[in-house]
């Protein structure tokens, strides 16, 4: 009983034997060096590379020869057949001899079983030998054709053209020679690259330049969010006091002012916070008292002249420079509604309240329910921050008061250069609704109306009067917070005639694209303000025109 050493089958004589080691292990195991090509029998392999690589019938011998140096060593009874075969297909490949060994005395005959046991070791072993010799020169045959062939494909004939592969640079003799040689790249997946159609590739283009254009926007978008919370103050660098703070550390750095006045300041500054009334520092009182005298005595270009009740200038203070003008107008308005007997009894306090507690009393207000849209955009939140406010606020705070307010938005221009010609003729019915008495209203008209609250992008004022002249023309009279103490206390002077410029505003000057007035119309019933709170829900202006 004989047992196979590669796969342990066993087998009764030693014919059997040979025959399965040469089915089973040698010619299945045949592989294409050339291809992807195996498990063939060795018949199968010649005709496969005889027809599909007919330039490459050399290469198939060095399968053969390893197969037989690990035959020779774990069976040396198969190994001649073996030697015998790659004697054989070097013979017929190159005919003659090959290092002076004629090869026809190695060739074996398959048929004959009686001579193939005949065979001593001192025969195999020579035999052996002569195939190994063989192999050696058919390896220097094949390294000398390749090296033949890579320079003739190489060095082009002349006047004949060549191609070159894009993927490892080789030079074919044709077009058609290229293509089978780049679609042996692809059956191997050297090159396994799905080429891209014109259509998929602009796609993908245009793809990749939506993403980068969406990317542009969205960082411009927060960009532009960040400067706008930066120039509205809803940044958190803090409120009225810690500004005014670090406005005062300023001026002692600089030597403005001394430490000692900078704590005798700043205790100042805690003290009316803690009350909650302005300290007073950038109030103006008089001017519309000054404005009478000056109009009665001068300015005889004007045929009439309308001014509202008394009204205190504020002006912007080191606390709230840049962003409080809103609330310094709101200080304006509630000046001259203490002095109005309609409105003084229902207002607690006599005082005008500091900016902290104006934003104090608006978060009050957008707690009872009124413009939540309002409380939604500064998040419910205006104390500690240096937030604008504008006509909604106001709007918010009045009704807070039981005071009737009405909002009048003049959305875009009605006169020639974006001028807002509508804007000065409702302002002049406003301030003439008290002087309808059909007769010619005097030169000079002094109101008991309170002012208006004038509001445009970035800024806003107060309309204390309006002057007609005798061409027809209108000019507003405004209080603006950002004008300082020093020249809204020059219309004290007697020099008046020069600071006239500085509250004068003509329809060339107001060129704004929207303008917002905020009006004061009377007072609230308990109902009225229910119904103020609940049309505050979508707040809508009266919209001229």
């Amino acid at each position: 009983m004989l047992t196979c050493e590669i796969c342990g089958k066993d087998v009764l004589l030693k014919e059997d034997m040979k025959t399965h080691l040469l089915l089973s292990h040698l010619e299945n195991d045949m592989y294409c060096p050339l291809c992807s090509l195996s498990t063939v029998s060795y018949d199968e392999l010649c005709l496969h590379i005889s027809c599909v690589h007919p330039d490459e019938q050399y290469s198939t011998q060095t399968h053969s020869t390893s197969i037989a140096s690990v035959t020779e060593t774990e069976h040396p009874q198969t190994s001649q057949l073996l030697v015998g075969n790659i004697c054989n297909t070097f013979r017929e490949a190159t005919p003659g001899t090959a290092s002076g060994v004629n090869t026809d005395s190695l060739q074996p005959k398959p048929n004959s079983t009686h001579e193939r046991e005949s065979l001593s070791s001192g025969e195999s072993t020579c035999n052996l030998k002569l195939g190994q010799e063989c192999v050696r020169a058919y390896n220097n045959e094949v390294q000398m054709h390749e090296q033949t062939k890579a320079k003739w494909m190489s060095s082009p004939k002349k006047g004949e053209r060549r191609f070159e592969c894009p993927v490892c640079f080789a030079v074919c003799s044709g077009s058609f020679t290229l293509q089978e040689h780049v679609e042996l790249h692809l059956d191997q997946g050297t090159a396994a690259v799905r080429p891209v159609s014109d259509l998929e590739l602009a796609i993908q283009l245009q793809q990749e330049e939506d993403q980068k254009r969406r990317q542009k926007e969205a960082q411009q978008e927060r960009e532009e969010f960040k400067k706008l919370q930066r120039q509205y103050g809803l940044d958190n660098r803090g409120g009225y006091s810690k500004q005014m703070e670090r406005s005062m550390e300023r001026a002692v750095a600089r030597g403005r002012m001394d430490p000692l006045e900078f704590h005798c300041k700043r205790a100042e500054m805690m003290e009316s916070l803690a009350s909650g009334t302005d300290d007073g520092r950038t109030r103006t009182r008089g001017v519309i008292r000054a404005l009478c005298e000056y109009y009665q005595a001068e300015c005889r270009d004007c045929i009439h002249v309308w001014l509202s009740c008394d009204t205190d200038h504020y002006g912007s203070s080191a606390g709230d420079q840049g962003w409080g003008c809103g609330y310094r107008n709101f200080q304006m308005l509630l000046s001259s509604l203490h002095r109005i007997d309609m409105y003084s009894p229902f207002l607690q306090a006599k005082t005008a309240p500091s900016i902290p507690h104006v934003q104090c009393m608006i978060e009050e207000a957008w707690r009872k329910g009124l413009d939540p849209q309002g409380a939604s955009h500064f998040n419910s939140q205006l104390q500690g921050t240096r937030a604008w406010i504008g006509a909604t606020e106001i709007f918010s705070l009045l009704t807070s008061l039981e005071i009737h307010a009405r909002i009048i938005d003049f959305h875009q221009p009605t006169g020639p250069g974006d001028t807002h010609p509508r804007l000065f003729d409702w302002v002049k019915e406003y301030f003439s609704q008290s002087s309808n008495s059909g007769k010619l209203p005097p030169r000079l008209i002094q109101t008991s109306l309170p002012p208006l609250y004038l509001q445009h992008q970035g800024h806003s004022c107060s309309i204390i009067g309006l002057e007609q002249r005798k061409n027809g023309h209108l000019c507003l009279l405004v209080l603006d917070p950002g004008s300082s103490v020093s020249d809204t206390r020059k219309l004290l002077s007697k020099d008046i005639s020069r600071a006239m410029s500085n509250i004068r505003r003509f329809p060339s000057s107001l060129k704004h694209k929207q303008y917002q007035v905020v009006a004061v119309q009377g007072l609230l019933s308990a109902e009225g303000k229910k119904i103020s709170i609940l049309k505050s829900r979508t707040l809508q202006a009266e919209r001229i025109p």
